[in-house]
């Protein structure tokens, strides 16, 4: 029995056209294929990218400069050696010989006079109160103690004698009014006795009026400097208030 193929099936009638399809897509296969550009992935890995943060430091930018040339070696004048001429007359300085001769006489020393220098000695002038090596005292602190203690002994003295004498009256009959001050200096000299009084106040005749009163002080022990009695200098402020 022969077996009868279906007009629909048969292949042969589609060959030319498969045949076709089939270079068509070789054609572009083999295209694509030399198209196709490989990398080696050995060369990139991923994470190797590494962004660097930016630089805050500004990189100046100096300019070239030109070097001068070193300047040539000064060059070297000719010196002219002047000749003296014979005729010149020429004083020729004559030494002495400093040896002596045997037949010199020798004049024997017999003794020599040493000649004492005269020592001026130095004079210490007035010292402040407030540096005073030993403070002059005042009748009474002989027993204070130290020197400290002495200069705090003679001046609450000196402060409880003026306010006992003082006239504070005085400024309200001159028409002054509030605080007044005055300020007394004066010296204990060598032996002891107020001298050189000054006073300075708002009016004269409370400058009368402490300068009476400081003079009147008592006579002290002297100051001393280096063991040696000296003129010390003292200030003294006078404060008082007026009342109205």
């Amino acid at each position: 029995m022969e077996i009868k193929k279906n007009p629909r099936f048969d292949l042969g009638k589609r060959s030319v056209l498969f045949f076709q399809i089939g270079m068509i897509v070789m054609l572009f296969i083999t295209w694509q294929a030399l198209e196709w550009k490989s990398y080696n992935r050995g060369t990139i890995e991923q994470g190797q990218l590494e962004i660097s943060d930016a630089i805050d430091e500004v990189i100046p930018i100096t300019d070239s400069q030109y070097v001068p040339p070193p300047p040539p070696p000064p060059s070297i004048t000719p010196v002219m050696i002047l000749q003296v001429e014979d005729e010149a007359d020429i004083e020729e300085s004559i030494i002495e010989s400093t040896e002596t001769n045997q037949n010199d006489e020798i004049v024997e020393i017999l003794a020599v006079e040493e000649i004492e220098e005269e020592k001026e000695e130095e004079e210490i002038v007035n010292v402040p109160f407030a540096v005073i090596e030993n403070v002059p005292i005042y009748p009474g602190c002989e027993d204070a103690g130290d020197n400290n203690a002495k200069k705090k002994c003679m001046s609450d003295k000196v402060d409880d004698f003026v306010r006992d004498r003082f006239r504070a009256d005085l400024a309200a009959e001159l028409g002054l009014e509030g605080k007044q001050r005055i300020f007394v200096q004066f010296k204990i000299d060598k032996q002891g006795n107020v001298t050189d009084v000054h006073a300075r106040a708002p009016h004269p005749k409370l400058e009368e009026e402490a300068v009476k009163i400081i003079k009147s002080l008592p006579r002290m022990i002297p100051g001393k400097q280096r063991g040696v009695p000296v003129g010390v200098l003292y200030g003294l402020p006078i404060l008082f208030q007026v009342e109205n």
